[in-house]
C-alpha cells in the first residue's frame, strides 16, 4: 500500500510542480510521477544542506513540490523540458 501512495503522491507532487514551471504540457503520467518522487528526494537532501527541516505535512508537501520544480528548471537547462 506504501508505494501505491508514493506513486499517487509522487504524481500530484510532479504535476503541481510542472504547472508551475509551465512544463505540463509536455509531461505525462509518468514523467510527472517520476519528477515528482525524484524532485521530492532533490527537495529533502538541498532542504537539509540549507538547514531546513520540514516538519508537518504541509511542510513537507511544500518541499516536494520547491524540489520536483527545481528538478524541471534542472532539467530545462540540460534541453530536456522547454518552459512557457
Amino acid at each position: 500500500m506504501g508505494i501505491i501512495v508514493s506513486l499517487v503522491v509522487g504524481g500530484i507532487v510532479g504535476w503541481l510542480a510542472s504547472l508551475i514551471m509551465k512544463t505540463d504540457a509536455q509531461m505525462g503520467l509518468i514523467a510527472n510521477v517520476i519528477v515528482g518522487i525524484v524532485g521530492s528526494a532533490l527537495g529533502f537532501w538541498v532542504a537539509g544542506l540549507i538547514g531546513i527541516s520540514a516538519e508537518g505535512g504541509v511542510a513537507r508537501f511544500l518541499v516536494s513540490v520547491a524540489g520536483a520544480a527545481l528538478l524541471i528548471f534542472i532539467l530545462s537547462l540540460l534541453g530536456i523540458f522547454k518552459r512557457g
